[in-house]
Parts: structure tokens; C-alpha cells; sequence
């Protein structure tokens, strides 16, 4: 079988290759592994040609070669514009240049208000449209800090032969990040609120897909960012970003872009971008007290720790399921040595690799920068950043480089997150957004359970009985 893009494998090495099709519907890998591309295309002499396309035709030159021959270019062309055609901003991702010379990207301007909607959106639509062609229903099974859960459910709400199942730590989400979950009236929309952490919400959702026979059974689909999907979604806007500021600007040809992240997923798209020649010169790695990733990149050391609770819920993480997809090409794309590496890190929760990756810079910021940050931003350029945003702001600014340009990824609108807001800045109307307001008052459709693999598989099975 030949190289290529449009044909998946796992970091562990245990699969044949599978087409793109195969690889959506399957999630994580049937080996405990994560799907990634055969080879990632080299697209350097596509830059000029590309800088000048709309967001939606730049995200179909993008994603073509990885879709392959699983799609009509037409169909994916449509499925594109579908998907982003629900966004407020009419170039989906816009750029707002603040006086200190960094660069924000919003990616905020979709439904739910976060940056995960650029990725679950398309997955949403890419879902039903594969469910039309190749028949069946799909179970949708996820755990979220925060935003993966409403993103997810906007993405699927009412689509039909699509069942989805969000799991949520109960009490450590933002009660607006749980109204948007919660309350979202669909049939085919199940939130359960586990007593526990996102951890725990993560590990029995990578426990059920390790049960290949009940995985199959009930036909379960992944949504979160094991998803290569969600990840290829994502990759799109680190080029658009790059070529806005280029046009607007006329700043120099290369980049760093900051980027606040607890999972690994968005700064992993960032990655690949890079690989495939995106004019980015290094990553800027921001995490909160949740540190296992800052640290990682700065010390080599991959060790998990407590989970703290911070302003930036979304990355209160301590294991970050992209991470093993990072792991195949810092051990260059040897699937044994990864294998080896994630048993390590099951039995003794650390690992260890040798020498820095110039390809970044990491630091963390604790919820006193993240507060400062917010206040100072809102003082000096009437900009509301929300708390993740924030975070990687800080910890960009420890970075900034006279010669290369920073990017920050604003991951979330600010009004997500009012308490944090109502600290920093101490007035509770900043921020605000008016389809958050509407969700206050309206009831929670939930289910409160143990965060127990045994307990969740034995509500999936019963909830899918009565349908």
C-alpha cells in the first residue's frame, strides 16, 4: 500500500492502515492508539496561491489531500461552507491587532462561543454526511472541561441516526459552560455530570473504546480531539491566521503564534501546520496551575500531578489525550518506542525525553496573571480577553520577538466566563453576550452520576433501549 495522507495509522503501530472514512468513524485507535496521517503533505510552494482564499476555500485546500478519495470534492466543498456558514463573523476567524503589536485570532464567533466550534461543526456535518452514505447510526461518546461538550452537542442536536453522550466533572464547569450543555432541548442529547474530575470523565471514555465488542456493539463514535477530524479542522486557521496578518500588516514572512491549551489538541493542529509549512516559526506553549505540558517542554519531564481548579476550567488537565500523537514524532515515528513510552507513563504516571524541541517556547500562568492580564488588556486596549486567553497572552508576552510576530489563539468569548470577569475588572456587565444571557433561568436536563466506567456504560445501554 502506498504512502499517503488520506491513509491513517496508529501511534502504537497495531493497525492496518484505514481510509479517512474509517479513521472519522473510529476515533481512537482499535490498538489504544491515535490515528494519524501516513505522511503529512509538504505544502510550501501553496502559500501564495493560498493566501489570498476565503476561510472556507483555504479550509478545502487544506483538508483535501487528507481526505483523499473518502469524498467528492464537491461534497466537501458544500460540507465546508455548511458548517461555517453559522458563524457571526463573516470571515469566520478575524484578527484584531492590540498596541503592544501581538495579534489576536478570535475563534470565538460560532455558536457556542469557542474556539471548539471550528473543529465540531465541520465534525458534526462530516458525521451525518457519512452516516447518509454509508447507513447506520452513530453513538457519540465524550468527556469535556468546558467547551467540547456544548461545541459537540451544537454540532449533532436534532441530526438524525446521531445519538451523543457528554460527560462533564460536576461543579467544575462554569455554570453558563453547563447552561449551554444542559439545556439544549434535542432528543438525542444525553449530559451526564460525573463526580469527579475531567480526568476521570477521560479515562472511562478511553476505558469504554478500549471494549472493542461493546464499542461495536453500539456503533460509539469519539468527538473529542482523539479525533484526527477535529485536529484537521483545526489546522486551518494557523495558515489563515498567518496570511491575515501578512495581508493587513505587511509584516515579516515568518510567525510565532501563542497558544493557551490543557489537551494538546489545538497547539498539536499548530504542529502540523508547521510540518506542512505554514510560515510559523515556533509555538508558544501557555498553560494554567496545570502544568504537566509547560513542564514537559521546558524540563523533558512528563509527569502527572494533581488537577487544580483555576479561572481557565478548560485546561484544569493533567493528562493531555494528544500528547502520544506529539510522542510518535519526537520519537520519529517509531510506533515501538511510543508503545513503550505510554506503558511507562501508565505505570509510573511520568516519563522522560532528552533535549529541548526548538519547535517551542512553554510557560504557565497562575490565576493572579490570568486576573492582571484581563484587567490590564480591558485598561490599556478596552479589549475583554476571557481567563484561557488570557493565559496565553502572559505567557506569550514573556516571548514577544522584535522580529517575528505573535499570534495569540483567543480561544472563548469572554461572557463564558463571568465570575472570572466580575474579579478582574469588577463590573458584571463587561463582557457580557446576549445568547448567553438568554440560558439563565432556563431548566437542566442532566443526569448526576459516579464517575464509574460500569455505572456510564449501563446508562448508554439503557438509554439506547428506549429509543
Amino acid at each position: 500500500m502506498s504512502h499517503s495522507s488520506s491513509l491513517y495509522i496508529s501511534t502504537r503501530g497495531g493497525i492496518k492502515p484505514l481510509g479517512f472514512s474509517e479513521a472519522v468513524l473510529m476515533g481512537l485507535a482499535e490498538d489504544g492508539g491515535l490515528l494519524l496521517p501516513q505522511i503529512i503533505p509538504d505544502c510550501r510552494n501553496k502559500l501564495a496561491a493560498w493566501s489570498h482564499l476565503s476561510y472556507s476555500d483555504l479550509a478545502f485546500e487544506v483538508m483535501s489531500p487528507y481526505v483523499g478519495a473518502a469524498m467528492p470534492s464537491e461534497s466537501l466543498k458544500a460540507l465546508i461552507k455548511q458548517s461555517y456558514a453559522s458563524f457571526s463573523s463573516p470571515e469566520v476567524v478575524p484578527l484584531v491587532k492590540l498596541d503592544n503589536g501581538l495579534f489576536l485570532a478570535e475563534l470565538f464567533h460560532g455558536p457556542t462561543l469557542a474556539f471548539k466550534d471550528v473543529a465540531l461543526q465541520f465534525l458534526g456535518n462530516l458525521f451525518a454526511w457519512l452516516l447518509q452514505e454509508r447507513g447506520g447510526k452513530l453513538n457519540i461518546l465524550g468527556a469535556t472541561s468546558g467547551d467540547t461538550g456544548s461545541a459537540a452537542i451544537y454540532g449533532v442536536r436534532g441530526k438524525k441516526n446521531i445519538n451523543i453522550f457528554i460527560l462533564y466533572p460536576e461543579g467544575r464547569v462554569s455554570a453558563l459552560q453547563e447552561l449551554q450543555m444542559a439545556t439544549v432541548p434535542d432528543a438525542n442529547v444525553h449530559c451526564l455530570a460525573i463526580k469527579g474530575s475531567f480526568d476521570d470523565g477521560q479515562r472511562i471514555i478511553k476505558e469504554i473504546f478500549a471494549e472493542l465488542d461493546f464499542k461495536k456493539q453500539y456503533s460509539l463514535g469519539a468527538v473529542n480531539s482523539v479525533n484526527w477530524a477535529r485536529i484537521l479542522a483545526q489546522i486551518v486557521y494557523y495558515f489563515w491566521a498567518c496570511f491575515r496578518v501578512q495581508e493587513k500588516y505587511e509584516q515579516p514572512q515568518r510567525f510565532q503564534v501563542a497558544v493557551p491549551t490543557g489537551n494538546f489538541g489545538d497547539i498539536f493542529a499548530g504542529y502540523i501546520a508547521k510540518r506542512m509549512g505554514a510560515p510559523i516559526e515556533r509555538l508558544i506553549l501557555a498553560s494554567n496551575q496545570n502544568d504537566i505540558l509547560s513542564r514537559f517542554f521546558n524540563s523533558g519531564e512528563y509527569s502527572r500531578g494533581q488537577v487544580n481548579v483555576t479561572l481557565s476550567p478548560s485546561m484544569d488537565i493533567q493528562v493531555a489525550s494528544n500528547f502520544e500523537r506529539y510522542l510518535y514524532y519526537r520519537c520519529a515515528e517509531k510506533p515501538a518506542e511510543v508503545s513503550k513510552l505510554m506503558r511507562q507513563f501508565a505505570a509510573e504516571q511520568r516519563l522522560q525525553l532528552p533535549g529541548k524541541d526548538p519547535d517551542f517556547e512553554a510557560g504557565s500562568g497562575n490565576d493572579a496573571e490570568t486576573l492582571e492580564c484581563i484587567k490590564r488588556y480591558y485598561q490599556n486596549n478596552g479589549y475583554v480577553l476571557d481567563p484561557h486567553s488570557a493565559v496565553g497572552v502572559s505567557v506569550a508576552e514573556r516571548f514577544l520577538c522584535q522580529d517575528t510576530p505573535t499570534i495569540c489563539l483567543a480561544t472563548a468569548h469572554p461572557g463564558k466566563f463571568p465570575e472570572a470577569l466580575k474579579t478582574a475588572l469588577h463590573d458584571e456587565q463587561i463582557g457580557r453576550h446576549p445568547e448567553l444571557e438568554k440560558l439563565k433561568g432556563k431548566p437542566l436536563r442532566k443526569t448526576i452520576i459516579e464517575a464509574d466506567k460500569e455505572k456510564v456504560k449501563a446508562f448508554i445501554c439503557k438509554t439506547l433501549q428506549q429509543i
